[in-house]
């Protein structure tokens, strides 16, 4: 069983690598779908845990959903001006456990393999983590996707500033970003990057700046009509108010 590795980002949209990794003649249409795996695979294993399964059964359920997304063709039925991707592969997952799972069970007892593995090392420590009661499975799902692109934000913006040379800046100053409790006032971190708390602040309004593009860019790519993006932003954060 080969393990699916995490692929270099795609630099194309969003709803390009979706329509790579639907083509099964595509070149790069493995290295899509591991894109995508990479991308939703704990959303998912977070909506399944909610519906009642157990750890080992939330696994087994996520692994066999993704195998299936790609043995079954159910991604070739995607279509860009039908709505948000994520919400097409969340009706595809009630599907698959409402229709496809005793089948799936049976294929496996009759030995067969599964084409790829997720690394589900620590996925039930971080759905214990997670603040979820009183929340629906579907809102589970769309608060970890929500979590999951800020993070990716995040961390571009991380590269960024590293591939610049303001790696250290960032990191003094990314508490900004998250309103983390323990960030730092201007002046202290003014003492320990050796400027003054005016270029402090300079500094934290630029790193805003670039984070919200940064976000708006990678909302846009997950949405075929660009005039949505401030909608999906609101959806964004009504999924993190819990």
């Amino acid at each position: 069983m080969e393990a699916i590795v995490a692929p270099v980002e795609f630099t194309t949209t969003h709803w390009s690598v979706v329509l790579t990794a639907a083509d099964p003649v595509a070149p790069d249409r493995r290295g899509a779908m591991a894109h995508l795996c990479e991308t939703y695979w704990y959303p998912l294993y977070a909506y399944v845990r909610r519906r009642g399964n157990s750890a080992h059964e939330a696994e087994e359920l996520t692994q066999e959903f993704f195998a299936r997304l790609i043995e079954k063709e159910f991604i070739r039925n995607t279509d860009p001006e039908k709505g948000r991707f994520r919400a097409f592969l969340l009706v595809c997952l009630k599907r698959f456990l409402a229709n496809e799972w005793d089948r799936a069970r049976a294929e496996k007892r009759g030995g067969k393999t599964s084409i790829f593995s997720i690394d589900f090392h620590d996925a039930d420590e971080r759905y214990r983590r997670e603040p979820i009661d009183g929340l629906t499975a579907e809102r589970v799902f769309e608060r970890r996707w929500a979590l999951g692109l800020l993070e990716r934000v995040l961390a571009q913006l991380a590269d960024e500033m590293a591939d610049s040379g303001k790696g250290r800046v960032f990191e003094k100053l990314k508490g900004y970003l998250m309103s983390e409790a323990d960030t730092p006032t201007h002046e202290c971190a003014a003492r320990e990057l050796g400027l003054s708390p005016g270029a402090v602040k300079v500094r934290v309004h630029r790193l805003r700046q670039r984070y919200r593009q940064l976000l708006r860019e990678r909302i846009a790519m997950t949405l075929s009509d660009p005039g949505e993006v401030d909608d999906e932003i609101r959806r964004l954060f009504s999924a993190l108010s819990v």
